[in-house]
């Protein structure tokens, strides 16, 4: 017993684990919290319009959704690079998968941007038959679709700036933004006499959203090439050059990641759709619990986030034993927080329910949901660190494809579909339901984790035969 005691503590006595995981961590976390909470005030605002406006903008935020999951896969496929490039400071290499970046996350936003600007009633046809509300929502999207082409940018520098280390910079600019954000929603929502701005509702929010991204992306960019030394400042050779060979070696494990993202944000819209088909209510009460989850998740992307890029650059020093090692203490840690914070949502959510001025129903509908919530955190927290500070640092792009992109569609779309369609069960049942996706990936994510065959150098794939 004395003996495992030991090894316990000294699994934990590392100090410069902890000391990178707090550098790292903290401001991807604060980055997110602030994010999370200026989205919270945001919806709050909204929700002073009632219940079809909550529901448009949740419904229209949905395409916003796909684009960020898909630019996600993109920058978090790439950060597997990047990371471990930096850990052998291989900068031009660096700067070459910068530009891949850029050009995939790109054509993404634009094909988003074609869809929300010129195609909404369309789009939102899919989520709801409500008229009121696909109206409401298509005003929405044709303002804040223009916003995507800047948030892709936006994203690629600012991924690629915490895998080399800089979180300090997105941290700044991102809080700025969102500050803006909410300080020009306010005015634009409900007009300002003073400076004869009349209320624009929806359409103000979408505003006030697309002035804040422009912004946003015009800072980062601006500090990244005010100095030429920066290892992610990609020059417009690596945007626009095509190296066949080199592509080929950087997308081989990317892909994966991409079409992990499109399979499961496809399955998140499918949820979506499920929900909706409960009613109105249900999609007012489903948005008020994501924005929620959003705000107690915040910590858990800080640690997730920090694991990979801390894994990734041990993985690229070739200390394959360390990498092991700091990714076990991140998925206890990750584990163990998300108990605490769990439960601090769950006596926290009836302050936070008394903002919003909507339907009772729709507060006691949300009040269950985050219950439900509270007491799975730990496993939506664990699955996101073995996803992506484990799997896909350690480039088992496969293996998280498989765990994170079928899983849904194999496990959770049909148990929530069953749910919803089949036996008619209220949303807080319908949404309990696809926490049965979370526990078979837990359990298969922990085998892979131990087996330690997730553990790959992917710098080799750019390094070897590839001409710098």
């Amino acid at each position: 017993m004395k003996k495992k005691l030991l090894l316990f503590a000294n699994f934990y006595r590392d100090r410069d684990y902890f000391r990178q995981l707090f550098k790292l961590a903290v401001p991807i976390a604060i980055q997110q919290f602030v994010t999370a909470s200026l989205n919270l005030v945001a919806l709050i605002l909204i929700g002073q319009l009632g219940e079809n406006s909550v529901a448009s903008v949740g419904l229209a935020n949905q395409v916003w959704f796909l684009l960020n999951l898909l630019i996600f896969g993109v920058v978090s496929g790439t950060a597997i690079f990047i990371a471990q490039l930096w850990g052998k400071q291989d900068i031009p290499n660096i700067r070459r998968v910068v530009g891949i970046s850029i050009k995939i996350s790109l054509l993404g936003a634009i094909f988003f941007w074609i869809v929300a600007v010129f195609f909404p009633e369309g789009i939102l046809g899919i989520y709801t038959s409500d008229p009121v509300v696909t109206e409401i929502g298509s005003q929405y999207l044709r303002i804040y679709g223009w916003s995507y082409l800047f948030y892709a940018m936006t994203s690629v520098f600012s991924a690629a700036s915490r895998s080399t280390g800089n979180v300090k910079l997105p941290l700044v600019i991102s809080t700025s933004a969102l500050i803006l954000d909410v300080i020009l929603t306010i005015p634009f929502i409900f007009g300002w006499k003073f400076i004869g701005l009349p209320a624009m509702g929806v359409q103000g929010a979408a505003i006030a959203g697309l002035i804040s991204r422009v912004l946003e992306c015009t800072a980062i960019l601006a500090f990244i090439y005010r100095d030429r030394l920066n290892p992610v400042a990609a020059t417009i050779k690596d945007v626009l050059q095509l190296d066949l060979k080199f592509f080929a070696k950087v997308m081989k494990p990317v892909l994966p990641v991409i079409l992990n993202e499109v399979l499961w944000s496809l399955g998140t819209t499918t949820y979506s759709i499920i929900y909706a088909h409960v009613g109105t209510i249900a999609i007012a009460a489903i948005n008020i619990n994501m924005t929620i989850e959003q705000l107690a998740f915040v910590v858990f992307q800080g640690i997730g986030t920090a694991t990979a890029i801390m894994v990734g650059n041990q993985i690229g020093k070739g200390d394959r034993e360390k990498a092991f090692v700091y990714a076990g203490r991140s998925l206890s840690i990750q584990a163990f927080g998300a108990v605490i914070i769990g439960l601090i949502v769950h006596f926290l959510a009836g302050y936070i329910l008394r903002f919003y001025k909507v339907d009772i129903e729709v507060i006691n509908n949300a009040r269950i949901l985050i219950n439900i919530l509270s007491m799975g955190l730990w496993l939506k927290a664990s699955n996101q660190v073995i996803i992506i500070g484990i799997l896909r640092s350690g480039g088992d792009t496969k293996y998280s494809m498989v765990l994170d992109g079928l899983l849904i569609w194999f496990v959770g779309v049909p148990c929530s579909a069953a749910g919803a369609f089949i036996f008619g069960l209220p949303i807080y049942f319908v949404y309990a339901l696809t926490f049965s996706e979370e526990i078979v990936k837990l359990s298969l994510g922990l085998r892979r984790y131990f087996s330690k065959k997730w553990i790959n150098d992917m710098t080799q794939r750019v390094t070897e035969d590839v001409a710098v």
